[in-house]
């Protein structure tokens, strides 16, 4: 006699039900996973750099044209570029250099000597430039911070005036979470600060749009401050309110050897005269 299984049909049941709740879980676990990947990352502090925000924001366009206006080729670098092949840009025809000496009040480039004093030892005519956070810290804590970590300026003819690189907050807000007029009080505290310390005028590194947004286009600058203006294109276009030329461009990301090139609105000569002030 032959002995025949009986299935229970609560137990077919839930057998049948287990790949649909599998389904089920993953359907749902779907949007959790969606929204996680389109959440943008929170940079580290302290990994800023020059025009860190300008491709994003403003774009990408050509490079600059040919033109019979004397230029004179720069770079600028930051600690993610570690020890730079000095030699190699200067034999490319690059003049001077900024590198990245500090950010807020709470830090300062590892590779800044290294980057500093390479580009000052093939000959460049090098400067220091500071990352601002005007939400962490005043504009004058900050001067003082960049002057006391690199920032400082001698009159020897191969450097040049310290730069305050104030644009797109890469950690939050854009603007940093202050008003127009708040933001101008911030920048003239640093500037102020910057030249009783150094006696010199801090040059300010911005793109035209961000400055509209985040100053309302203030041109208090304009008149005291040299202008390195940031635009990834052939042509600088606007400027910000109160200049009417820029001291240098920044027209470049991608760049041969360091990324961020740039040219100095003249002659090398007139590169050193503001390195003399």
């Amino acid at each position: 006699m032959s002995v025949h299984t009986i299935r229970s049909p609560r137990r077919s049941r839930f057998r049948a039900a287990g790949p649909l709740l599998a389904a089920l879980s993953l359907l749902l676990a779907l949007p959790v996973a969606a929204q996680a990947a389109d959440t943008p990352s929170v940079p580290e502090r302290g990994s800023a750099y020059l025009g860190m925000g300008v491709a994003a924001h403003d774009g990408v366009g050509g490079l600059p044209r040919d033109t019979r206006a004397a230029q004179t080729e720069g770079v600028d670098v930051a600690s993610y570029q570690g020890n730079v092949n000095w030699s190699a840009l200067w034999n490319s025809g690059v003049k001077w250099a900024y590198s990245k000496a500090t950010e807020g009040t709470y830090y300062t480039n590892p590779s800044f000597a290294q980057q500093y004093n390479g580009s000052y030892n093939v000959g460049m005519i090098r400067g220091a430039y500071h990352f601002a956070t005007p939400d962490t810290t005043s504009g004058a804590a900050q001067a003082n911070y960049f002057v006391d970590h690199g920032g400082g300026w001698s009159k020897d003819g191969k450097t040049l005036p310290g730069v305050l690189d104030i644009e797109w907050n890469p950690y939050g807000a854009q603007c940093y979470g202050k008003s127009a007029s708040a933001m101008v009080s911030w920048i003239r505290d640093f500037a102020n600060t910057y030249k009783s310390r150094t006696g010199r005028d801090v040059v300010i590194y911005t793109a035209t749009s961000w400055w509209q947004s985040c100053t309302g286009n203030s041109a208090a600058f304009g008149s005291t401050n040299p202008l390195w203006v940031a635009r990834y294109a052939s042509s600088v276009g606007a400027l910000p309110a109160g200049w009417g030329f820029y001291t240098m461009w920044q027209y470049t990301s991608t760049g041969p050897t360091v990324g961020d090139h740039n040219k100095f609105n003249g002659a090398l000569d007139r590169v050193q005269a503001l390195a003399n002030g």
